[in-house]
């Protein structure tokens, strides 16, 4: 999509602090970190969220999850613990619509989270 924000940053076109990619995935820091560790993981291709994944396409989250998973062994806090969010909607949080993970960590996460 030309106009989304995360497209522009897989394609080059807006610069961002690579910490892991994949074939499919790209994970970067987040510009406004809400942790020590912020990382964000997109798909390299779009989707506005969760919800609009299709059952065929299902093999983009088992990609999101492995480079997650990767970001957080390269951040240092797989062994101590962190948090992965999805937000959906307007009312989950969510303001990019291009499907993304948070990988969170690095001080304690509370729950609730608000």
């Amino acid at each position: 999509m030309s106009d989304c924000l995360f497209c522009k940053i897989v394609a080059g076109e807006i610069p961002a602090k690579v910490v892991a990619e994949s074939d499919t995935s790209l994970a970067f820091y987040d510009i406004a970190p809400e942790a020590p560790v912020h990382v964000l993981v997109v798909p390299k291709r779009h989707f506005d969220g969760v919800n609009d994944v299709a059952d065929a396409d299902r093999g983009v989250f088992d990609d999101l999850m492995a480079l997650a998973r990767e970001v957080a062994t390269a951040e240092g806090v797989r062994d101590t613990g962190y948090r992965l969010v999805f937000n959906v909607g307007e009312q989950g949080g969510q303001t990019v619509s291009h499907l993304h993970v948070h990988v969170l960590g690095g001080r304690q996460m509370r729950w609730p989270s608000g």
